[in-house]
């Protein structure tokens, strides 16, 4: 039978994404970034005039920050070294929501922090993409890890067989994020990786942190 397989998300799983992303637009647009609720859609704000950032203009910001800024992102504390023990007795692939030709660039950038692994880029519901890397690796058991719950029932949904950890590792987006647990679309809703990786190696194969 094939190892386990691990498949994690990056942006506040792995790596902090929105900490860097709001300093990145105080410093070099004099916007103001600040979740008050789940809608992101309302969070950003023109420092001079108090206007919300419009909707192509924050998808606009956003490719922006990944095109230049992402030597920002730091690890998400005890992700590296969580990844590491999992890659021991597991396979671990990064399934990340990013465009198609930034796929070396992420992949570059989590060797950087110390995280060697495969990535695979999507975008839209992570569901099919998941069904196609359980296609090709075959594993004996798989684990999926995300930090938004509308990916955790996409993957339910299609591979409901699947181990789904809800890990939002950004405390400016924790609070803010739906329960994918509660929702029935997720198996636990772990946010710190000291606690979420006891948890981890147990689902993959009963092994002891």
């Amino acid at each position: 039978m094939s190892r386990p397989l691990i498949i994690t998300d990056c942006d506040e799983v792995l790596l902090h994404m929105v900490a860097p992303f709001r300093d990145w637009l105080d410093e070099a647009h004099a916007i103001t970034f600040a979740m008050e609720g789940a809608d992101f859609g309302q969070a950003l704000k023109h420092q001079d005039t108090g206007a919300l950032v419009e909707g192509p203009e924050i998808w606009r910001l956003l490719n922006a920050f990944f095109d230049t800024e992402m030597h920002r992102q730091l690890p998400i504390v005890g992700a590296v070294a969580g990844v590491a023990k999992l890659a021991e007795h597991a396979d671990v692939v990064i399934l990340t929501n990013l465009n198609d030709h930034r796929q070396v660039t992420r992949t570059n950038q989590l060797r950087a922090v110390g995280i060697e692994a495969r990535v695979f880029t999507n975008q839209g519901p992570k569901g099919p993409a998941l069904q196609a890397i359980l296609d090709e690796y075959r594993p004996g058991h798989a684990v999926f890890i995300d930090d938004l719950p509308q990916h955790h029932g996409s993957v339910a949904e299609i591979a409901p067989h699947v181990t789904r950890l809800h890990l939002c590792g950004e405390p400016l987006l924790a609070p803010h994020i739906a329960c994918a647990h509660k929702a029935g679309h997720a198996h636990a809703r772990i946010d710190d990786w000291a606690s979420a990786l006891p948890w981890l190696l147990e689902r993959i194969e009963g092994v002891s942190a």
